[in-house]
């Protein structure tokens, strides 16, 4: 449903747009001038026939007529076709259409509307994930407090976090890039019966006009590649909604380590606050997307024999909704992250507000030579009970205080933090390597 009041917030209209009526319309009409020059280079259609249906397919039909017309079918399919006819001499007529059922064609439509959706989103995600390398890059020494079940843990960097958004990110964007996405071609029930010996040739001529795979077999009951696009749109909102929730976590008014960038997060009540809405915005995609591939799986999962009763049908809207919710999503963090603003100063402070607690494992291990582990375990302990800091403890107990600044410095704790970046900006770079990217 086009909504002026709420797509603003959680669409992208490029993404949107791949996905609408309009684009779905175009794509049948794609798919059926595409079928009639498949045909014609096989020699099963006529070739003047093929090249007049070529040219009633880009015209423009009515779409609201072509929804009311298909209540009778069940499918836009049938009264488009007759639309597509009623522009042809008499003797093109009898070759629209030939050999095919409607879902071959409105499969392939989708199929084709996925493709060029995914295009879009893919290139929103290419900006995402390089404004994440770019912070990785600038803060992988900016150091920060790691945190477990949401308690302060050890010391890591900023550029560490942000490599671990980077990778899940690209992660999911490679698996959307690698989702197969073919042709649907069976005819009435999967044999292709209508044109005879020649059914795999035709197969072969439409996958190549429309720039599809040409699948093994006819997949009307096969819903494996529905499946594996709705997971990887999936995986791309699961990727976006984490990045999300520690946006907003970091930016809480008691921590305030990162901000949004721009004039935007104001509250209508409280003129004091600056809101991470487009992080609360992406995170809203994330919690719709396990209802949308919840119906998605439930009717592509199990369909009855060569065709499905229902289920077919309700793949249709899910399969659009996750588009525009998981594509508004990628439109809006290829907006945010890049002007994503990082407080040094406020993580140092956080890391320093422990008095030296977080290094307590560190410190245990480096003084357990001179010491023994039990005593320095001891030490550590009398600290955090205390609540003194941990410095003054361990001068206290007689370590000398240039080993104990040593042991509490948190950038000697930082295991393979820089190594580690290095890695995830690595891997940015093989994900989107090649000429197609």
């Amino acid at each position: 449903m086009r909504s002026d009041l709420f797509d603003p917030l959680f669409t992208d209209p490029v993404v949107s747009a791949r996905v609408d009526d309009a684009a779905v319309a175009r794509a049948m009409l794609d798919a059926e001038g595409a079928l009639a020059r498949a045909e014609a280079s096989a020699g099963v259609v006529p070739a003047d026939a093929a090249e007049a249906i070529g040219l009633a397919c880009q015209h423009e039909f009515d779409l609201a007529r072509l929804g009311a017309a298909a209540q009778s079918s069940g499918n836009p399919v049938v009264p488009l076709v007759r639309e597509i006819e009623r522009l042809l001499p008499a003797e093109a007529r009898p070759w629209v259409h030939h050999g095919a059922t409607s879902q071959d064609i409105l499969d392939t439509a989708l199929m084709l509307v996925s493709s060029r959706a995914s295009a879009v989103l893919l290139a929103r995600l290419r900006t995402a994930t390089d404004a994440l390398a770019s912070l990785a890059s600038e803060h992988r020494r900016t150091l920060t407090v790691g945190r477990t079940l949401g308690q302060q843990a050890l010391p890591t960097t900023f550029g560490l976090k942000a490599a671990g958004w980077l990778v899940a990110l690209d992660t999911a964007a490679a698996r959307l890039r690698s989702v197969p996405l073919a042709i649907q071609f069976g005819g009435a029930a999967g044999t292709l019966a209508a044109l005879g010996s020649s059914g795999l040739a035709v197969s072969a001529a439409l996958a190549s006009e429309l720039g599809l795979e040409d699948p093994a077999l006819p997949w009307h009951t096969d819903r494996q590649r529905v499946l594996g696009l709705g997971s990887a749109l999936a995986a791309v909102s699961a990727a976006l909604g984490k990045i999300a929730l520690d946006v907003t976590l970091l930016a809480q008014s008691e921590v305030g380590e990162v901000a949004e960038g721009g004039a935007g997060g104001g509250s209508s009540a409280m003129p004091h606050k600056r809101n991470p809405a487009n992080a609360i915005l992406v995170r809203s995609a994330s919690v719709r997307t396990p209802g949308l591939l919840s119906t998605l799986y439930v009717a592509a999962a199990q369909q009855e024999h060569e065709r499905a009763t229902g289920g077919w049908h309700a793949e249709w809207e899910p399969l659009r909704e996750l588009f525009v919710v998981v594509g508004g999503a990628a439109g809006r963090a290829a907006r945010f992250l890049p002007d994503l603003r990082v407080d040094t100063a406020a993580m140092r402070a956080t890391l320093d507000a422990t008095g030296g607690v977080l290094l307590s494992e560190h410190v245990s291990g480096v003084l357990a030579g001179s010491l023994g582990r039990g005593a320095a375990h001891d030490l550590v302990k009398t600290a955090v009970a205390s609540g003194r800091p941990l410095r003054d403890v361990l001068i206290e107990g007689g370590v000398a205080a240039d080993q104990v600044d040593a042991a509490l410095d948190p950038a000697n704790y930082l295991g393979s933090a820089d190594a580690l970046v290095d890695r995830a900006l690595a891997a940015h770079t093989d994900t989107w390597r090649g000429p197609s990217q």
